[in-house]
């Protein structure tokens, strides 16, 4: 069975084009989100109903949302699969992974057995809520301009919504951030989380990671000045940041970030809670319809 979980505010006419020609597919099932949380319960349901594969259509947020219905399901590791139809602003993981973008391409890559294992990692707070993510996390300058977002700005210009409120937050005071590793202590004003290489689109921000080599990537910006910014842009734009001192790479297997008792979390984009968190990773535990690696 495959569980077809959307967003209907996604991709506008695009979306509403696609999902009318998945409807006279017959092994489709569809379960249309109706608020935010909506694709993680709608997932969960699908799986208990007997869902093998269940696809995230939409954005990189309702992907997050349907990995963590299929991450809470008892069963839902072993027995489901995710798969992506890409209708968001950015679609960072889509990217990742380099999946098609026109249906028929898309759907034929779903129902076929073309599938691969990534790690899976997660966030667990104090109180222990668990958010898992599959592609980026941060804290920081990120996360405050990630409040800043406007929604009509983000419906009509798409990502250049995100660019905008960035550069809002050259004129508001910097957060501290602190991630305490195993065997050192790093501070920045944004550090960032990858489990691929790709934030933002195709920037590559982490450019020794890979899906499933069982580690965290973390990226410290000590300053985010906007001198820094223009060397960190000239470098992600020939795919040097491993080579830039204006941020420290590290690879992990689990850390802590923590900072002021308001500082914002986010995962995929959205904002899911405050700091602290700690950061862990599951290796090779979510099965995903993806090109074979090569």
């Amino acid at each position: 069975m495959i569980a077809i979980v959307f967003n209907p505010t996604a991709g506008g006419n695009r979306a509403a084009a696609f999902l009318q020609r998945l409807r006279k597919k017959d092994d489709a099932y569809f379960f249309p989100t109706r608020h935010a949380g909506d694709a993680t319960i709608l997932a969960e349901q699908a799986i208990s109903d007997g869902a093998t594969t269940v696809v995230a259509v939409g954005g990189d947020g309702t992907v997050n949302e349907v990995l963590n219905g299929i991450a809470r399901h008892p069963d839902g590791l072993r027995q489901a699969r995710l798969a992506v139809l890409p209708l968001g602003t950015v679609n960072v993981f889509a990217k990742e992974l380099n999946l098609p973008t026109d249906l028929d391409s898309a759907w034929h890559l779903i129902t076929s057995r073309s599938e691969r294992c990534i790690d899976l990692p997660y966030a667990i707070w104090p109180g222990g809520r668990t958010r898992y993510f599959i592609q980026m996390a941060g804290a920081g300058v990120d996360s405050i301009s990630i409040r800043r977002i406007r929604w009509r700005l983000k419906k009509s210009f798409g990502q250049l919504a995100y660019f905008w409120a960035c550069a809002e937050t050259y004129f508001l005071p910097r957060p501290t951030v602190v991630a305490t590793l195993e065997t050192e202590e790093l501070t920045g004003q944004w550090i960032c989380i990858g489990n691929g290489r790709f934030l933002g689109g195709r920037f590559p921000v982490f450019p020794r990671a890979q899906l499933d080599d069982g580690f965290l990537d973390i990226a410290v910006f000590p300053k985010v000045t906007l001198a820094a910014t223009v060397r960190v842009v000239a470098r992600l734009l020939t795919d040097s940041l491993g080579r830039s001192t204006d941020v420290i790479h590290r690879q992990v297997r689990s850390f802590t970030l923590s900072g002021s008792s308001d500082l914002l979390f986010h995962v995929e984009g959205d904002i899911v809670g405050e700091l602290p968190v700690s950061i862990h990773i599951n290796p090779g535990a979510l099965r995903v319809v993806a090109p074979v690696k090569k």
